[in-house]
C-alpha cells in the first residue's frame, strides 16, 4: 500500500507511542537494533534488581537496548510499587503489548482507560477483546467517544464499520467507513475494506467495484490474494491467474502466491479473506500495521500487529511481519518463535524458514542454519534461494570454500542470469577474494557489472581492488568516483575514494574525502586508520596519532590492531611515491579490500 498513510509523513503518529515510550530519556529512535542480542539482560540481573528506582532505571536501560521482555518485567515491578503513576502505566502497557503479553496488557489497558479514557491503543485492545467475546455494543461504545490521537481518526472508523457489521447494521457500517473516503492517502484501505464488507454482505457487484478500485497498480500481496480469490469464487479463474502472474512478474522468484496458483490448477475455490467481523477487524489492523512498517514506524506497527494476531491467530502475513520487526530490533529468539508459527501456504512457510536460517546464523547457531538450508535446497531442486542463503551463511562464518560451492550450485539452478542476480556474483567474488583467488573474483565482479552497471557496491569494490593492486588506476578511480556520485552519503564508499587517492599519492585529496568519511562513520577503525595515514603524510602528526589511537580502540581484528600499534610506535615514511603506494604492502589494512561496510551486511 505505497500510497497509504501520507499522513504518517506529516508526523501524525508522534503522540501515539513515541512520547509514551521515550519519556524523558532516550528518544524514541533509541529502541533500534543499535545494541545486539548479546545485550539482553540475564536472569541473574533480573533477580538482583529489587528497588523501585532500580527497576525503573533497569527498565529504561532494557528498553533502550531493545530488550522489551526485560523492560516490561522491570517496568511492571516499578508500576506495582507506584500504581498511580500514569506515565509509568502508559509505558508499561505499551511494553507489555509490544512483547505480546496480551493478558497482562489487557489488565493494564483497563486501568489506563479509566485514568485516560481517550487512550487509543488501550481502547483498541479492549475493543478487540469485546469483539472476541461477541460484545459488539460494548466494543462500539469504547471507540465511539473519539480520541485526540491523530492516527485513531483513521483506524477507528474501519473498526467501527466492522463492529456495525457484527451488530447487523450495514447502514451504520457504511456510515462509519465513509469518514475515510476523503482522507488523503487512505483510498486503498477504504476501497479494500468497502469491498470486503460488500462481499461479506453478499453484494458481489458492489464488492467487485470496490476491489477493482483497490487493486490499482502495484497492489500489495494481501489485496492481490483477496481480489484473485474473489475472481475464483465468481468463476473467473483466468482473471485471477492474470492477477497472480502480474504480481509474480513484478516480484521475481516469490513463492507467496504458489499456494494460490496450485489451488487454481486444482480447480478449487478459496474461502473469502474475511469470514466474520472479528476477522475483518484483524485484517484492518494488519493492513494498517503493514503500512506503518513500510513507513518506518515499526514500533507502532508491532502494537497493531499484536492486536491483529490476538484477534486472528491464523494470520500468517501478520506473524511474518511481527517476526521481521523483531528481527530488525535484534530480538532474534522472539523473531524465530514468530517465524515458526507462520502457517498458510508452502510459500509463506518457505519464506519464514529462509528468514529463520538467517537468524540462526546471527545467533551463532551456524550448523543449525546450514542443516536447515541443506534440507530446503534438497526439497526444492528447482529453486536457488536456499542455496544463496546457504552461501551467505557460510560466508558469514568465514567458510569461504563452502560458500563458493553453494553459490556455484545456485548459479547452476538459475540458468541464464537476470539483472537482479548481480548480488550473487558479487558475494561469490567476495568469497573468491577472501581465498586469494583474485582472478575468479575479478571475473565475477565484471560479470556482475554487466548485469548492473550502476551498482555502487560493485563499482566501489572493483575500482578499489584495482587501485590497491596497482592496475587499471584511472579506470578504478573513475569507478569509485561514480560510486560516490550514486551514494554521496555512504561513508564506506567515500573512504574508498579517499584511500584510492592516498594510494595514488594525492594525500591532500585523500584527507578531504577521508575526513568526510569519518564524519559519516566516526567509529569505523579502518576509516580512522586511513585518515591517520593521510594526516601523517601531509605533516599533521598529532592528528594522525589521534586517529590511530581512535582506530586502535575500536579495532577487533588482531592484525589490524598490530598494524596500527606499529604506526603509533614508529610513524610512517614521510615521503612516498604513487608507485610505492600502489604496490600492495603485505601488512596494509587496505590490502584486505574495501572498508568493512562494503561487504553485504550479514
Amino acid at each position: 500500500m505505497d500510497t497509504l498513510f501520507v499522513a504518517l509523513k506529516r508526523g501524525f503518529i508522534a503522540g501515539t507511542i513515541v512520547g509514551a515510550l521515550a519519556g524523558g530519556g532516550a528518544p524514541a529512535g533509541a529502541m533500534t537494533a543499535q545494541a545486539g542480542a548479546e545485550t539482553r539482560l540475564s536472569a541473574e540481573t533480573l533477580a538482583a534488581v529489587t528497588t523501585v528506582t532500580g527497576s525503573y532505571l533497569a527498565g529504561r536501560h532494557a528498553q533502550q537496548t531493545d530488550d522489551w521482555a526485560a523492560a516490561a518485567e522491570f517496568m511492571g515491578r516499578a508500576l506495582a510499587s507506584d500504581p498511580g503513576n500514569l506515565a509509568l502505566l502508559r509505558r508499561t502497557y505499551l511494553l507489555q503489548l509490544g512483547d505480546g503479553r496480551i493478558g497482562d496488557a489487557a489488565g493494564l489497558a483497563r486501568r489506563l482507560t479509566e485514568a485516560e479514557p481517550g487512550n487509543h491503543l488501550a481502547a483498541t485492545l479492549l475493543a478487540a477483546d469485546d469483539v472476541i467475546a461477541g460484545r459488539f455494543a460494548e466494543a462500539q461504545a469504547r471507540l465511539a467517544g473519539g480520541t485526540d490521537d491523530a492516527l485513531a481518526r483513521y483506524v477507528e472508523p474501519i473498526m467501527l464499520a466492522w463492529i456495525a457489521v457484527g451488530r447487523g447494521d450495514l447502514p451504520a457500517a457504511w456510515s462509519a467507513l465513509e469518514s475515510m473516503s476523503k482522507a488523503q492517502g487512505f483510498a486503498v484501505l477504504y476501497n479494500f475494506h468497502a469491498g470486503l464488507i460488500a462481499e461479506h454482505a453478499g453484494d458481489a457487484a458492489a464488492a467487485e467495484s470496490w476491489f477493482l478500485k483497490a487493486i490499482g497498480a502495484g497492489a500489495p500481496l494481501r489485496i492481490v490474494q483477496t481480489v484473485g480469490g474473489f475472481f475464483e469464487r465468481a468463476g473467473r479463474p483466468e482473471e485471477a491467474r492474470a492477477l497472480y502472474e502480474k504480481f509474480i512478474a513484478d516480484n521475481p522468484g516469490t513463492l507467496l502466491l504458489q499456494a494460490d496458483l496450485d489451488r487454481l490448477a486444482r480447480g478449487e475455490k478459496p474461502a473469502p479473506t474475511v469470514a466474520d467481523p472479528r476477522q475483518g477487524i484483524a485484517e484492518a489492523l494488519f493492513d494498517i500495521a503493514s503500512a506503518l512498517n513500510q513507513e518506518g514506524a515499526g514500533e507502532l506497527a508491532l502494537m497493531y500487529g499484536r492486536i491483529a494476531v490476538h484477534l486472528r491467530a491464523d494470520l500468517p502475513l501478520a506473524r511474518l511481519m511481527i517476526g521481521d520487526i523483531l528481527s530488525q530490533r535484534t530480538r532474534y529468539e522472539a523473531a524465530l518463535a514468530e517465524y515458526s508459527a507462520v502457517g498458510g501456504g508452502d510459500g509463506l512457510r518457505w519464506t519464514a524458514r529462509l528468514r529463520s536460517a538467517g537468524l540462526l546464523e546471527k545467533l551463532g547457531r551456524t550448523d543449525e542454519a546450514v542443516a536447515l538450508l541443506d534440507a530446503m535446497a534438497a526439497e526444492r531442486p528447482d529453486r536457488a534461494d536456499a542455496l544463496i542463503e546457504l552461501g551467505d551463511v557460510q560466508r558469514g562464518a568465514e567458510r569461504f570454500d563452502q560458500a563458493i560451492a553453494a553459490y556455484d550450485a545456485a548459479l547452476e539452478r538459475l540458468g541464464e542470469p537476470q539483472a537482479r542476480h548481480w548480488l550473487l556474483y558479487y558475494t561469490r567474488a567476495i568469497s573468491y577474494d577472501k581465498t586469494k583467488r583474485w582472478t575468479e573474483a575479478e571475473r565475477d565482479l565484471q560479470r556482475a557489472l554487466e548485469l548492473s552497471p550502476d551498482q555502487p557496491l560493485l563499482l566501489n569494490y572493483l575500482g578499489y581492488s584495482w587501485i590497491d593492486r596497482g592496475v587499471n588506476l584511472d579506470r578504478g578511480r573513475s569507478m569509485i568516483e561514480r560510486a560516490v556520485q550514486l551514494k554521496p552519503s555512504d561513508g564506506y564508499i567515500i573512504d574508498s575514494l579517499g584511500w584510492a587517492l592516498y594510494r595514488l599519492g594525492d594525500f591532500g585529496g585523500a584527507v578531504t574525502h577521508l575526513e568526510r568519511a569519518v564524519e559519516l562513520k566516526p567509529l569505523d577503525p579502518t576509516i580512522n586508520d586511513h585518515l591517520g595515514d593521510a594526516y601523517w603524510q601531509v605533516g599533521r602528526r598529532a592528528e594522525a596519532r589521534f586517529q590511530w589511537r581512535r582506530a586502535l580502540q575500536n579495532a577487533e581484528e588482531p592484525e589490524l590492531a598490530k598494524t596500527i600499534q606499529a604506526k603509533l610506535d614508529n610513524g610512517l615514511p614521510r615521503h612516498q611515491t604513487a608507485a610505492d603506494l600502489t604496490a600492495p604492502p603485505p601488512q596494509s589494512p587496505a590490502s584486505q579490500g574495501p572498508a568493512q561496510g562494503q561487504s553485504p551486511a550479514r
